[in-house]
Parts: C-alpha cells; structure tokens; sequence
C-alpha cells in the first residue's frame, strides 16, 4: 500500500481542522527545509545529516523564510492563511507531527512555539520608515549651505 502524499495528508488535516489554509502548511515544510539548510551552514562542516530542529530554531527560520519569500507582505499573507501568531505555527507542526509528516523528541513540547515574537514587530517594523526625531532633516534633505 502506497503512503499518501503530502497533499493528500494536508487536505485530510484541513477538514478536521480548519482553522489554517493547506498553504500555510506547504509554508511550514518549505520553511522547515530552508531552516535546517541554514542550520547546517551555521554548525559549519561537523553538522550531522540529519539535524533536529528546536521550535524556538524554527519560528526564527520561518521568520526569515516569510519575509525573504513575502518582504512587506509576509503578515498579510501569513494572516490570510490563518497564521496570526507564532503558537500557531506550532499548531500546524503539532498536526503534521500527528500525522506522521513530521517527527518529534520526547523533548519537543507544543509550549515550544510560545509566542517568541510579535507578528507586528517581526513582519511589518521592518519596513517602516524610520522616526524622525524633532528638529533632524528628513534623510536625504539638503542644509543651508
């Protein structure tokens, strides 16, 4: 008997929990892939093959996978897809965990994907423009000469 694919299993989680877009989910596993990519060049040429992946180490690696991937947009598309706030992007691993998609430590706790980061201040802060102080010229202003 063949498994079914990821696909078949996020349409099967979706209608048993709708509260996230099957998008949201194909985010979290590209986001995986990416982080652990990453991790691997940060641990240097000792990474072993097969590295696990804290929760706090995910939610900053799907941090910077939505804002290289969305830039300004990475919260109003992550909010489109049900993703409000970092426990739900535990919610989606935990689904995918119960499904087998993805696996887990004794360790590994939902509370893990606590609220590392505000979405407003990890997804929207960085564009915005700085704040002026009173009195500074605007960047780029020209002075008396």
């Amino acid at each position: 008997m063949q498994q079914p694919d990821f696909n078949e299993i996020v349409a099967v989680i979706c209608k048993e929990d709708g509260r996230f877009d099957r998008r949201a989910y194909d985010f979290v596993r590209l986001g995986l892939d990416q982080t652990v990519k990453d991790l691997r060049k940060k641990d240097g040429p000792r990474a072993e093959s097969s590295r696990h992946v804290s929760g706090s180490e995910l939610l900053e690696g799907l941090k910077a996978y939505a804002l290289e991937q969305y830039g300004p947009l990475a919260k109003t598309v992550l909010n489109a897809w049900g993703v409000r706030r970092c426990r739900d992007f535990g919610d989606i691993v935990f689904n995918l965990i119960e499904y087998k998609v993805f696996s887990k430590t004794d360790n590994d706790r939902k509370e893990d994907f606590g609220d590392l980061y505000d979405f407003e201040e990890a997804f929207v802060k960085p564009f915005q423009p700085a704040k002026r102080t009173r009195g500074q010229p605007a960047a780029g202003a020209l002075g008396a000469a």
